[in-house]
Protein backbone atom coordinates (compact mmCIF):
# COMPACT_ATOMS: atom_id res chain seq x y z
CA UNK A 1 0.00 0.00 0.00
CA UNK A 2 1.44 3.71 -1.23
CA UNK A 3 -0.09 6.41 1.17
CA UNK A 4 -0.33 9.48 -0.57
CA UNK A 5 2.35 12.06 0.98
CA UNK A 6 -0.98 14.70 1.36
CA UNK A 7 -2.69 12.61 3.59
CA UNK A 8 0.55 12.12 6.14
CA UNK A 9 1.47 15.86 5.93
CA UNK A 10 -2.12 16.30 7.25
CA UNK A 11 -1.50 13.78 10.30
CA UNK A 12 1.74 15.73 10.97
CA UNK A 13 0.10 19.31 10.52
CA UNK A 14 -2.82 18.60 12.89
CA UNK A 15 -0.24 16.82 15.46
CA UNK A 16 1.93 20.05 15.45
CA UNK A 17 -1.65 22.03 15.29
CA UNK A 18 -2.17 20.67 18.53
CA UNK A 19 1.53 20.77 20.21
CA UNK A 20 0.69 24.75 19.56
CA UNK A 21 -2.43 25.02 21.01
CA UNK A 22 -1.36 23.03 24.17
CA UNK A 23 1.33 25.40 24.90
CA UNK A 24 -1.14 28.64 24.52
CA UNK A 25 -4.21 26.88 26.09
CA UNK A 26 -5.47 28.43 29.35
CA UNK A 27 -9.07 26.50 29.37
CA UNK A 28 -8.84 23.34 31.68
CA UNK A 29 -11.03 21.50 29.41
CA UNK A 30 -9.33 22.62 26.55
CA UNK A 31 -6.11 21.24 27.57
CA UNK A 32 -7.58 17.66 28.70
CA UNK A 33 -8.99 17.63 25.45
CA UNK A 34 -5.76 18.34 23.45
CA UNK A 35 -3.50 16.06 25.98
CA UNK A 36 -5.88 13.20 25.02
CA UNK A 37 -5.59 14.13 21.11
CA UNK A 38 -1.78 14.97 21.65
CA UNK A 39 -1.60 11.43 22.80
CA UNK A 40 -3.75 9.76 20.02
CA UNK A 41 -1.77 11.42 17.49
CA UNK A 42 1.79 10.93 18.69
CA UNK A 43 2.10 7.45 17.76
CA UNK A 44 0.81 8.14 14.58
CA UNK A 45 3.16 11.36 13.76
CA UNK A 46 6.08 9.13 15.08
CA UNK A 47 5.18 6.84 12.67
CA UNK A 48 4.92 8.88 10.12
CA UNK A 49 8.16 10.10 10.76
CA UNK A 50 9.80 7.31 10.60
CA UNK A 51 8.50 6.61 7.20
CA UNK A 52 9.03 9.77 5.67
CA UNK A 53 12.43 9.87 6.81
CA UNK A 54 12.96 6.03 5.30
CA UNK A 55 11.60 7.50 1.86
CA UNK A 56 13.82 10.29 1.69
CA UNK A 57 16.65 8.23 1.74
CA UNK A 58 16.15 6.86 -0.67
CA UNK A 59 16.35 9.28 -3.88
CA UNK A 60 19.77 9.96 -1.77
CA UNK A 61 21.00 6.26 -1.95
CA UNK A 62 20.03 5.85 -5.34
CA UNK A 63 22.58 8.97 -6.27
CA UNK A 64 25.57 7.27 -4.17
CA UNK A 65 24.73 3.88 -6.03
CA UNK A 66 25.30 5.53 -9.39
CA UNK A 67 28.65 6.67 -8.41
CA UNK A 68 31.47 5.50 -10.05
CA UNK A 69 32.82 4.62 -6.97
CA UNK A 70 32.47 0.98 -6.58
CA UNK A 71 33.08 0.74 -3.11
CA UNK A 72 30.47 3.76 -2.48
CA UNK A 73 28.31 2.11 -4.78
CA UNK A 74 27.97 -1.58 -3.57
CA UNK A 75 27.30 -0.32 0.28
CA UNK A 76 24.66 1.93 -1.11
CA UNK A 77 22.66 -0.87 -3.32
CA UNK A 78 22.80 -2.90 -0.31
CA UNK A 79 21.43 -0.51 2.18
CA UNK A 80 18.64 0.01 -1.00
CA UNK A 81 17.94 -2.88 -0.56
CA UNK A 82 16.96 -3.10 3.10
CA UNK A 83 15.20 -0.22 2.88
CA UNK A 84 12.72 -1.37 0.31
CA UNK A 85 12.36 -4.95 2.62
CA UNK A 86 11.42 -2.44 5.28
CA UNK A 87 9.50 0.19 3.96
CA UNK A 88 6.46 -2.20 3.17
CA UNK A 89 6.47 -3.07 7.04
CA UNK A 90 6.44 0.82 7.66
CA UNK A 91 3.64 1.70 5.56
CA UNK A 92 1.43 -1.19 7.03
CA UNK A 93 2.26 0.17 10.97
CA UNK A 94 1.08 3.93 9.65
CA UNK A 95 -1.82 2.07 7.65
CA UNK A 96 -3.42 0.27 10.88
CA UNK A 97 -2.99 3.83 12.69
CA UNK A 98 -4.70 5.54 10.36
CA UNK A 99 -7.43 3.03 9.59
CA UNK A 100 -10.92 3.59 10.96
CA UNK A 101 -10.73 1.66 14.51
CA UNK A 102 -13.19 1.25 16.99
CA UNK A 103 -13.84 4.64 19.48
CA UNK A 104 -13.58 2.40 22.28
CA UNK A 105 -10.63 0.31 22.02
CA UNK A 106 -9.03 1.29 25.11
CA UNK A 107 -12.07 0.91 27.33
CA UNK A 108 -12.72 -0.85 29.94
CA UNK A 109 -15.78 -3.10 29.80
CA UNK A 110 -18.58 -4.75 31.43
CA UNK A 111 -18.63 -8.63 30.88
CA UNK A 112 -21.50 -10.59 31.10
CA UNK A 113 -21.63 -14.28 30.57
CA UNK A 114 -24.59 -16.75 30.83
CA UNK A 115 -26.39 -20.02 30.46
CA UNK A 116 -28.01 -20.98 26.80
CA UNK A 117 -29.44 -23.94 25.94
CA UNK A 118 -28.48 -26.97 27.65
CA UNK A 119 -30.00 -26.82 31.29
CA UNK A 120 -26.87 -27.09 34.36
CA UNK A 121 -24.64 -27.91 31.58
CA UNK A 122 -25.59 -24.80 30.30
CA UNK A 123 -24.79 -23.33 33.71
CA UNK A 124 -21.34 -25.39 34.56
CA UNK A 125 -19.87 -24.26 30.92
CA UNK A 126 -21.46 -20.71 31.46
CA UNK A 127 -18.81 -21.12 35.01
CA UNK A 128 -16.11 -22.43 32.48
CA UNK A 129 -15.85 -19.43 30.66
CA UNK A 130 -15.65 -17.24 33.39
CA UNK A 131 -12.89 -18.87 34.89
CA UNK A 132 -11.37 -18.85 31.92
CA UNK A 133 -11.97 -14.99 30.99
CA UNK A 134 -10.87 -14.49 35.13
CA UNK A 135 -7.64 -16.19 34.12
CA UNK A 136 -7.04 -14.43 30.85
CA UNK A 137 -7.57 -10.87 32.94
CA UNK A 138 -4.96 -12.05 35.73
CA UNK A 139 -2.48 -12.44 32.72
CA UNK A 140 -3.11 -9.07 31.08
CA UNK A 141 -2.87 -7.76 34.04
CA UNK A 142 -6.60 -6.38 34.50
CA UNK A 143 -8.83 -5.86 37.47
CA UNK A 144 -12.27 -7.67 37.71
CA UNK A 145 -15.14 -7.46 39.80
CA UNK A 146 -18.00 -9.08 40.33
CA UNK A 147 -20.95 -7.22 39.90
CA UNK A 148 -24.08 -9.92 40.34
CA UNK A 149 -24.34 -13.25 39.91
CA UNK A 150 -27.20 -15.68 39.81
CA UNK A 151 -25.70 -19.21 40.79
CA UNK A 152 -26.53 -22.35 38.73
CA UNK A 153 -28.31 -25.20 41.08
CA UNK A 154 -25.71 -28.00 40.41
CA UNK A 155 -22.84 -25.46 39.60
CA UNK A 156 -21.53 -22.69 37.14
CA UNK A 157 -23.65 -20.11 36.54
CA UNK A 158 -26.80 -19.32 35.09
CA UNK A 159 -25.66 -15.88 35.06
CA UNK A 160 -22.58 -13.61 36.33
CA UNK A 161 -21.64 -10.33 35.22
CA UNK A 162 -18.25 -9.00 35.94
CA UNK A 163 -16.45 -5.57 35.04
CA UNK A 164 -13.16 -5.68 34.23
CA UNK A 165 -10.93 -2.81 34.21
CA UNK A 166 -7.57 -1.78 32.29
CA UNK A 167 -6.45 -0.84 29.56
CA UNK A 168 -7.40 -1.98 25.89
CA UNK A 169 -9.74 -4.21 28.03
CA UNK A 170 -12.84 -3.83 24.89
CA UNK A 171 -10.36 -4.00 21.81
CA UNK A 172 -9.66 -7.30 23.15
CA UNK A 173 -12.83 -8.88 24.53
CA UNK A 174 -14.92 -7.49 22.75
CA UNK A 175 -14.67 -10.55 19.67
CA UNK A 176 -16.07 -12.53 22.89
CA UNK A 177 -19.54 -11.14 22.25
CA UNK A 178 -21.59 -14.25 20.78
CA UNK A 179 -22.67 -17.89 21.44
CA UNK A 180 -19.99 -20.48 22.95
CA UNK A 181 -21.14 -23.91 21.93
CA UNK A 182 -19.87 -26.53 24.27
CA UNK A 183 -19.65 -30.62 23.31
CA UNK A 184 -18.66 -33.07 26.03
CA UNK A 185 -19.80 -35.78 28.13
CA UNK A 186 -21.62 -34.20 30.92
CA UNK A 187 -20.43 -35.43 34.82
CA UNK A 188 -24.77 -36.38 34.93
CA UNK A 189 -24.69 -38.36 31.91
CA UNK A 190 -24.50 -42.08 33.09
CA UNK A 191 -24.11 -43.73 29.03
CA UNK A 192 -21.55 -41.80 28.21
CA UNK A 193 -22.91 -39.64 25.61
CA UNK A 194 -21.75 -36.58 23.90
CA UNK A 195 -24.51 -33.17 25.01
CA UNK A 196 -24.11 -29.81 23.12
CA UNK A 197 -24.91 -26.81 24.92
CA UNK A 198 -24.71 -23.49 25.30
CA UNK A 199 -23.48 -19.81 26.76
CA UNK A 200 -23.68 -16.52 25.69
CA UNK A 201 -21.28 -13.77 26.26
CA UNK A 202 -21.93 -10.48 25.84
CA UNK A 203 -18.78 -7.74 26.50
CA UNK A 204 -19.69 -3.81 26.89
CA UNK A 205 -17.64 -0.87 26.43
CA UNK A 206 -18.30 1.57 29.58
CA UNK A 207 -18.21 4.82 28.49
CA UNK A 208 -15.04 6.80 27.79
CA UNK A 209 -15.52 10.87 28.10
CA UNK A 210 -19.11 9.99 27.00
CA UNK A 211 -21.96 10.91 29.21
CA UNK A 212 -25.32 8.72 29.44
CA UNK A 213 -28.08 10.51 30.79
CA UNK A 214 -30.45 8.50 32.70
CA UNK A 215 -33.73 10.35 33.39
CA UNK A 216 -34.96 9.89 37.31
CA UNK A 217 -38.48 9.27 35.03
CA UNK A 218 -37.46 6.96 33.02
CA UNK A 219 -36.38 3.96 35.58
CA UNK A 220 -37.99 1.98 38.33
CA UNK A 221 -35.96 1.13 41.22
CA UNK A 222 -36.72 -2.40 43.68
CA UNK A 223 -35.34 -2.93 46.34
CA UNK A 224 -35.72 -7.19 47.54
CA UNK A 225 -34.41 -10.30 49.74
CA UNK A 226 -31.11 -11.60 47.82
CA UNK A 227 -31.07 -15.54 47.46
CA UNK A 228 -28.51 -18.08 47.20
CA UNK A 229 -25.09 -17.97 48.83
CA UNK A 230 -24.47 -15.48 51.34
CA UNK A 231 -25.58 -16.90 55.04
CA UNK A 232 -28.13 -15.22 56.89
CA UNK A 233 -28.23 -11.69 55.92
CA UNK A 234 -29.12 -12.22 51.96
CA UNK A 235 -32.47 -13.88 53.65
CA UNK A 236 -33.31 -10.61 56.01
CA UNK A 237 -32.33 -7.42 54.73
CA UNK A 238 -34.10 -5.95 51.08
CA UNK A 239 -30.47 -5.19 50.04
CA UNK A 240 -30.95 -6.09 46.63
CA UNK A 241 -31.65 -3.68 43.84
CA UNK A 242 -33.52 -4.17 40.93
CA UNK A 243 -33.00 -1.17 38.16
CA UNK A 244 -35.20 -1.36 34.61
CA UNK A 245 -35.41 1.47 32.10
CA UNK A 246 -38.73 2.03 31.12
CA UNK A 247 -38.16 3.30 28.09
CA UNK A 248 -36.12 0.55 27.06
CA UNK A 249 -37.23 -2.15 28.91
CA UNK A 250 -33.71 -3.20 30.39
CA UNK A 251 -33.92 -4.90 33.86
CA UNK A 252 -30.32 -4.87 36.17
CA UNK A 253 -30.17 -5.97 39.40
CA UNK A 254 -26.98 -6.10 41.88
CA UNK A 255 -27.16 -8.22 45.27
CA UNK A 256 -24.12 -7.25 47.66
CA UNK A 257 -25.14 -6.51 51.06
CA UNK A 258 -24.88 -2.58 51.18
CA UNK A 259 -27.99 -1.50 49.11
CA UNK A 260 -25.73 1.68 48.47
CA UNK A 261 -23.28 -0.11 46.50
CA UNK A 262 -25.88 -2.17 44.86
CA UNK A 263 -27.84 0.89 43.30
CA UNK A 264 -24.42 2.37 41.70
CA UNK A 265 -22.74 -1.06 40.19
CA UNK A 266 -26.70 -1.44 38.84
CA UNK A 267 -26.55 1.90 37.61
CA UNK A 268 -23.13 1.25 36.18
CA UNK A 269 -24.46 -1.68 33.85
CA UNK A 270 -27.47 0.12 33.01
CA UNK A 271 -25.02 2.88 31.66
CA UNK A 272 -23.53 0.04 29.83
CA UNK A 273 -26.14 -1.72 28.48
CA UNK A 274 -27.59 1.80 27.13
CA UNK A 275 -24.02 2.97 25.45
CA UNK A 276 -24.22 -0.84 23.81
CA UNK A 277 -27.51 0.10 22.59
CA UNK A 278 -26.28 3.21 21.02
CA UNK A 279 -23.19 1.55 19.42
CA UNK A 280 -25.68 -1.27 17.93
CA UNK A 281 -27.69 1.35 16.16
CA UNK A 282 -24.66 3.12 14.60
CA UNK A 283 -23.46 -0.33 13.67
CA UNK A 284 -26.99 -0.61 12.11
CA UNK A 285 -26.62 2.29 10.44
CA UNK A 286 -23.50 1.69 9.11
CA UNK A 287 -23.90 -1.92 8.10
CA UNK A 288 -23.70 -1.91 4.54
CA UNK A 289 -19.95 -0.44 4.75
CA UNK A 290 -19.22 -2.63 7.86
CA UNK A 291 -21.05 -6.07 7.40
CA UNK A 292 -17.96 -8.26 7.40
CA UNK A 293 -16.53 -6.31 10.45
CA UNK A 294 -16.10 -8.81 13.44
CA UNK A 295 -17.23 -7.81 16.86
CA UNK A 296 -20.38 -5.85 15.60
CA UNK A 297 -22.33 -6.45 18.06
CA UNK A 298 -24.19 -9.33 16.46
CA UNK A 299 -25.04 -12.17 18.96
CA UNK A 300 -27.19 -14.35 17.95
CA UNK A 301 -25.38 -16.46 15.90
CA UNK A 302 -22.36 -19.50 17.29
CA UNK A 303 -18.84 -17.85 17.18
CA UNK A 304 -16.93 -20.94 18.71
CA UNK A 305 -17.27 -24.43 19.30
CA UNK A 306 -15.10 -26.33 22.40
CA UNK A 307 -15.26 -30.11 21.72
CA UNK A 308 -13.61 -31.68 24.20
CA UNK A 309 -13.77 -35.29 23.23
CA UNK A 310 -11.42 -33.76 20.59
CA UNK A 311 -9.67 -31.55 22.53
CA UNK A 312 -10.32 -28.90 19.92
CA UNK A 313 -11.68 -24.70 19.72
CA UNK A 314 -13.12 -23.79 16.50
CA UNK A 315 -13.59 -19.86 15.95
CA UNK A 316 -16.12 -20.03 13.16
CA UNK A 317 -15.73 -16.83 12.05
CA UNK A 318 -12.16 -17.12 11.03
CA UNK A 319 -12.55 -20.72 10.42
CA UNK A 320 -9.67 -21.30 13.30
CA UNK A 321 -9.27 -24.35 15.01
CA UNK A 322 -6.73 -24.97 17.35
CA UNK A 323 -6.11 -28.39 19.56
CA UNK A 324 -5.19 -27.26 22.74
CA UNK A 325 -8.56 -26.88 24.55
CA UNK A 326 -7.12 -27.17 28.11
CA UNK A 327 -4.86 -24.40 27.63
CA UNK A 328 -7.20 -22.60 26.12
CA UNK A 329 -9.76 -22.66 28.84
CA UNK A 330 -6.93 -22.17 31.54
CA UNK A 331 -6.77 -18.77 29.75
CA UNK A 332 -3.29 -19.33 28.72
CA UNK A 333 -3.83 -19.92 24.94
CA UNK A 334 -7.27 -17.73 24.32
CA UNK A 335 -4.49 -15.08 23.04
CA UNK A 336 -4.10 -16.94 20.14
CA UNK A 337 -7.82 -17.28 19.47
CA UNK A 338 -8.11 -13.22 19.61
CA UNK A 339 -4.80 -12.35 18.37
CA UNK A 340 -5.93 -13.95 14.92
CA UNK A 341 -9.47 -12.44 15.04
CA UNK A 342 -7.57 -9.06 15.91
CA UNK A 343 -5.29 -9.54 12.53
CA UNK A 344 -8.50 -10.50 10.83
CA UNK A 345 -9.92 -7.36 12.04
CA UNK A 346 -6.97 -5.36 10.95
CA UNK A 347 -6.81 -7.08 7.34
CA UNK A 348 -10.59 -5.54 7.37
CA UNK A 349 -9.81 -2.28 8.20
CA UNK A 350 -6.92 -1.82 6.08
CA UNK A 351 -9.11 -3.03 3.11
CA UNK A 352 -11.36 -0.05 3.84
CA UNK A 353 -8.19 2.50 3.96
CA UNK A 354 -7.48 0.72 0.37
CA UNK A 355 -10.93 1.49 -1.10
CA UNK A 356 -10.29 5.01 0.37
CA UNK A 357 -6.99 5.78 -1.21
CA UNK A 358 -7.72 3.47 -4.57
Amino acid sequence: MHLPQAKLNSVLDRFHEVEARMSAASDGAEIVRLSKEHAELRPVADAVSNLAKARAELPELEEMAASGDPEMSAMAREEMAALNARLPDLERGVALLLAPKDRDENASAILEVRAGTGGDEAALFAGDLFRMYQRYATLQGWRMEIEDVSEGEVGGYKEIIASVTGDGVFGRMKFESGVHRVQRVPTTETQGRIHTSAATVAVLPEPVDVEIEVNDADIRIDTYRSSGAGGQHVNKTDSAVRITHLPTGIVVTSSEKSQHQNRAKAMKVLKARLYDAQRGQLDADRAAARKEQVGSGDRSERIRTYNFPQGRVTDHRINLTVYNLPKVMEGDALDELVNALIADDQAARLATLEDEFG
